[in-house]
C-alpha cells in the first residue's frame, strides 16, 4: 500500500506527537504520512533544547531534512545549521552528532530506492 492520499489539514488537530523510539527522551515526532511496505515517510521531528547527541549518524535510506525552526550543530563538521536550511542525504552520508542548545524543529523525508 502506497502512502494514502491527503488534502491540506490540520496536523496539530489531527496527529498526536509521540517519542522518537530508540531516541533521548524529549526527542518527539508527528508521523505526516508514511507507506508501510517500503518505510517511507514525511514526519515533523523536535529536538528538545540542550539535546547533546553521542551518534555518528549513517542511514541506508534517503533523507531529506528541512529546518522549520531553531538551529543545530554538528559536533564534527563543526557547523551551525539553521531556520530554513535543507539538507538531501544520499544512503551512507555520515552526520551527526550534534548540538541542540535552544531546540530545533525539522520537517524530515525518509524513502529507499
Amino acid at each position: 500500500m502506497a502512502k494514502k492520499e491527503m488534502e491540506f489539514f490540520d496536523h496539530d488537530r489531527y496527529l498526536e506527537w509521540r517519542q522518537v523510539k530508540d531516541a533521548p527522551e524529549g526527542v518527539i515526532e508527528k508521523i505526516l504520512s508514511e507507506d508501510p511496505e517500503t518505510g517511507d515517510y514525511c514526519r515533523i521531528l523536535k529536538f528538545p533544547p540542550g539535546l547533546t547527541t553521542s551518534d555518528v549518524l549513517v542511514h541506508d535510506f534517503w533523507e531529506e531534512v528541512y529546518i522549520l525552526d531553531g538551529f543545530l550543530i554538528d559536533l564534527n563538521k563543526k557547523e551551525t545549521f539553521t531556520t530554513g536550511m535543507y539538507a538531501c542525504r544520499p544512503p551512507g552520508m555520515i552526520h551527526g552528532p550534534y548540538s541542540i542548545p535552544q531546540g530545533c524543529t525539522t520537517l524530515e523525508m525518509r524513502y529507499y530506492k
